[in-house]
């Protein structure tokens, strides 16, 4: 504790309340047993006074309080000058102390070696050690209470200091409401300011105290003044564009905390003139926004557009911009996020809002809307690519400055002691790169470190169009479509209208494909498949129930050798003009399907583009990026529900069917559908039933619907060809021959003679009928050539694809499953020996890759004219037969008579016909063997094929199974 004597003069008027710390000792020994809790012990040393309330008696006299903390700190000020004139006499103590030490240790030392010179000496006499001197000891004692004291005077001047600075800074909020006001009478705004962060740096030291909100409210209301003084100065300085004057005027209120209110004016001010085009425009396609009365509106006057408006106001908007770059960067120390800032505000700020006008933009158009919402955002896209621009820009004439300021800096620094210069190039290192975005030149590709708010402004209003693209692309081509199908005359040709559909919805495909990428940039990819497949599957079904119905006239012009050709053939000249049609009909399908595997490549192509973007952005996800946008819009895009899971199996497919390669799926005329089953490279192993690498299209629906147009022309075909013969056997059935019964003579009569029973004969019907099955070769000979009727040959009815390849490349089963892994067009390659098959598994390692079939003119007519005769014979077993009621056995044996004939036509044509059989051999089975094969089918249950013709004959019949 301090001893010295107290200092009573300065201290005369201290009140009688204070009777305990009448001196600086007791005041410095009071203030140290707080420790570092100064206001705590102001508090405390206040509230021990008795202080006069006010007259209500609610609050403590202010002024009696102001008094008191004078008079305390004038007390204080005292003290430490007190303890400052101990400390230098305790300094001046030591400091003539310490060479004298020097001095009385250096003579202890000689002492102490005397000493030992003389212990030795006394040893050496045998004599009894004398006693050891206690100096050093003392001496050491005597140090440690030096510096002990030196310790606690240093604490006690720093408590005091700080005290001091507290009670100044009490003292400064009672005049800082009249210092405010008179600086900003005389419009000294940079001391007021400067004042003001003083007072709100302090601010924090009032944080537990009553006179916190009280003080605050003080500040934020003398801010506000200053705020208010600056404002009107502020707007006439950003309007004249005096960068001097800003930048002063930024520093004030960053010095005053509103440097957010600094900004607002400044972008309120630059984006007043685009906020007033945006706002005062009426436009043509946005409803609900015309507020004008019927005076003022001026009917010669045209009302723009959304789109017309929007690239007006990105243009000026970007030119703008390009001149705030230069201003911001010498007002603002961070010009990029400035810029940024400033494109988001413009945004958010417009009346009405942006989403709200694109959004009455789609109303407005309905169905049609899907081309004015790509034409907005691709105005939109190319507004946010110059701006990033721009803000690369910034952000490198920021950094260059910056640079340029610490260099010379620097060299201006040379003069200035070495701690200086380190301090101040310290706050210039750490500002820019702290607001800054980049770190450089270098680093200038991603100007704004990700999806930035204003990117997100102005691309978040498209994101729901973005997700409803599928939906929204489907509107569209169903309106296109019904501009397709309506208004056809009555008496157009089919065929023709068919091909003007077609190729009408597949320019709409080629439109879809840009739209898809104009708008998604491939990520509606799902959406662009599925509106495509929905649309050609409508056209050609409603093309079916127009066309094939007969709802358009086949104009037609037959030849007349044709006709003059077969007028005994029971066709009628309607009948060969509808043949000439369906041909026509089925020459439009396969240029249909020659145009979708166009189409379908084309798609893919730019869909396998996508699908590699995307498949590498997995490897590094912030390097995606896609030309002619940002990458805020693709980040945005990559978070949206386009980007499903779906989406990415569809695309991983695609790439690996790219890989592996292989054969197209879509069929053609030239018969690529007959390509052997596996194909696989020279260099590599063919293994038995390995199965090919095919292509798939991407357009499976549109394919799927061709498939099924040309089954339903080539359905409709047959019926024209097979007409007259269905008409011959419409009557079959219920001709008097199935009951009829022949006389026979009874038996045991006299003269009864054995006589013998011969074939009978076919019936009328059943002779036309066969007749006009061989007349069939005749009709195809002229359309020989035709490719129309080659084409899609495997859809034919009754058809399939392998035992058409069987059929046409004449193996047996056998061999065709020997070769399957390499049929091979060559005749000397189609058969391998035994031995070689079984023994070496790779021995088809050297035969050429096989090349898919030609067909020829004979192969198709002889594919048409056995589809033709199945059908002929299916309708026969499933629709004629089984109308038949009874059957006696004479009608039995005559049915059996036509069958048979039949059946050798039939063969004749190299055509066989299952049920055709049985049921002629269930006709020529007399009843006894009828009913016994109708018990043991009973019992035994065999086939359900041989129960129905079983059943239906012995119905007729009248066979009992008992």
């Amino acid at each position: 504790m301090i001893a010295e004597a107290d200092v009573a003069s300065p201290l005369a008027g201290i009140p009688l309340s204070l009777p305990n710390l009448s001196s600086s000792s007791d005041l410095a020994a009071s203030l140290d047993s707080y420790g570092e809790d100064i206001a705590g012990w102001i508090n405390d040393l206040l509230d021990n006074q008795d202080l006069p309330k006010t007259s209500n008696g609610a609050a403590v006299d202010l002024t009696a309080l102001d008094k008191h903390v004078q008079l305390l700190a004038t007390r204080l000020d005292v003290a430490s000058q007190d303890t400052s004139s101990q400390l230098e006499q305790s300094i001046d103590d030591i400091s003539r102390t310490i060479p004298r030490l020097t001095y009385d240790l250096q003579f202890m030392r000689e002492s102490a070696l005397s000493l030992q010179d003389a212990l030795q000496n006394i040893e050496k006499s045998r004599l009894p050690p004398p006693e050891p001197p206690a100096s050093q000891e003392t001496d050491k004692m005597s140090t440690k209470q030096v510096l002990d004291r030196l310790h606690y005077l240093d604490t006690v001047k720093t408590s005091l200091e700080k005290t001091y600075s507290v009670l100044r800074e009490a003292e400064a909020w009672s005049s800082l409401d009249s210092e405010i006001t008179a600086l900003l009478a005389s419009q000294s705004y940079a001391p007021a300011a400067s004042r003001l962060s003083e007072a709100a740096r302090s601010l924090a030291l009032f944080s537990n105290t009553p006179e916190y909100e009280t003080r605050r409210a003080l500040m934020i209301s003398l801010q506000n003044q200053l705020e208010a003084a600056l404002s009107s100065a502020l707007v006439a300085a950003i309007n004249k564009r005096d960068v001097t004057a800003c930048k002063g005027y930024h520093d004030i209120f960053t010095d005053i905390q509103r440097e957010v209110e600094f900004r607002n004016y400044y972008f309120g001010t630059r984006r007043k003139g685009l906020v007033d085009l945006w706002s005062s425009a009426k436009l043509e396609d946005c409803e609900g926004e015309d507020s004008e009365t019927a005076e003022e509106k001026e009917p010669s006057e045209k009302k723009p557009s959304f789109n017309t408006l929007l690239k007006q106001f990105f243009t000026e908007f970007n030119t703008l911009l390009t001149e705030e770059q230069s201003y911001t960067v010498s007002i603002f120390p961070d010009p990029q996020q400035t810029l940024s800032a400033f494109v988001q505000s413009t945004v958010d700020a417009l009346s009405p809002s942006f989403p709200q006008r694109l959004s009455s933009m789609a109303e407005h158009y309905g169905a049609q809307a899907l081309p004015h919402i790509i034409q907005a955002f691709k105005s939109t896209e190319e507004f946010a690519v110059l701006t990033s621009k721009i803000l690369e820009n910034a952000a490198y004439s920021a950094r260059t400055a910056t640079t340029t300021d610490d260099k010379s800096h620097a060299t201006g620094a040379k003069s200035i002691s070495r701690r200086a210069s380190r301090r101040i190039s310290l706050s210039r290192r750490l500002g820019p790169s702290r607001s800054g975005s980049i770190s450089g030149p270098q680093g200038l590709g991603d100007p704004i470190g990700g999806t930035g708010a204003w990117e997100q402004a102005l691309f978040e209003p498209f994101m729901d169009f973005q997700s409803d693209y599928g939906v929204l692309e489907k509107r569209l081509l169903d309106e296109g479509l019904k501009k397709i199908t309506t208004g056809t005359p009555a008496l157009a040709d089919g065929a023709k209208v068919l091909r003007e559909r077609s190729a009408a919805v597949f320019d709409m495909a080629e439109e879809t494909l840009d739209r898809c990428f104009g708008l998604t940039h491939g990520y509606g990819a799902l959406g662009l498949v599925q509106a495509f497949d929905y649309v050609f599957s409508e056209m050609l079904q409603k093309s079916k129930t127009q066309i094939l119905s007969g709802k358009y006239a086949t104009v037609v012009s037959t030849p007349q050798q044709a006709s003059k050709e077969y007028q005994d053939a029971d066709y009628t000249q309607e009948d060969w003009d509808a043949f000439q049609h369906s041909l026509h009909i089925l020459e439009t399908c396969r240029a249909m399907s020659d145009r979708l595997k166009a189409v379908d490549s084309k798609i893919k192509a730019s869909l396998l583009q996508f699908a590699g973007i995307v498949q590498l952005t997995r490897i590094d996800p912030t390097g995606l990026f896609i030309h002619g946008t940002t990458k805020g819009e693709v980040q945005l895009l990559s978070q949206s529900t386009l980007n499903s899971a779906e989406l990415h199996t569809f695309l991983e497919g695609l790439i690996q069917e790219s890989q592996q390669g292989g054969l197209s799926a879509l069929g053609s005329s030239s018969g690529n559908f007959l390509a052997p089953p596996s194909s696989t490279p020279q260099s590599e192993a063919t293994s038995p039933g390995a199965q090919p690498a095919v292509t798939q299209a991407v357009l499976k629906g549109a394919q799927n619907a061709i498939t099924t147009f040309t089954k339903a022309t080539q359905l409709y075909v047959q019926n024209i060809i097979l007409s007259p013969l269905h008409a011959q056997l419409a009557t079959y059935a219920s001709l008097s021959w199935t009951s009829q019964q022949r006389s026979r003579p009874k038996a045991g009569a006299a003269y009864d003679m054995s006589i013998p029973t011969f074939s009978l004969s076919p019936t009328a019907t059943i002779q036309r009928v066969a007749e006009g099955l061989l007349n069939l070769p005749r009709m195809f000979e002229i359309h020989a050539d035709d490719d129309a009727l080659g084409f899609s040959i495997e859809t034919l009815p009754f058809i399939s694809t392998e035992s058409l390849r069987k059929a046409l490349l004449g193996m047996s089963d056998d061999e065709t499953a020997q070769l399957q892994p390499e049929i091979s067009p060559r005749p000397e390659r189609r058969r391998l020996s035994s031995g070689s098959n079984s023994s070496n598994p790779k021995a088809h390692i050297n035969i050429p890759p096989p090349q898919p079939l030609v067909l020829t003119p004979e192969m198709v007519s002889s594919t048409w004219l056995s589809s033709l005769a199945l059908s002929l014979l299916s309708h026969l077993t499933s629709n004629i037969l089984p109308s038949i009621r009874t059957l006696s056995q004479d009608g039995a044996a005559q049915l059996g008579s036509d069958l048979s004939y039949l059946s050798n036509i039939v063969r004749a044509m190299n055509v066989e016909w299952e049920d055709l059989e049985k049921w002629k051999e269930l006709a020529e089975t007399n009843d006894d063997e009828g009913s016994k094969k109708l018990k043991e089918a009973g019992s035994n249950g065999n086939g359900d094929d041989l129960d129905a013709v079983l059943k239906l004959v012995s119905r007729m019949r009248g066979w009992r199974a008992d």
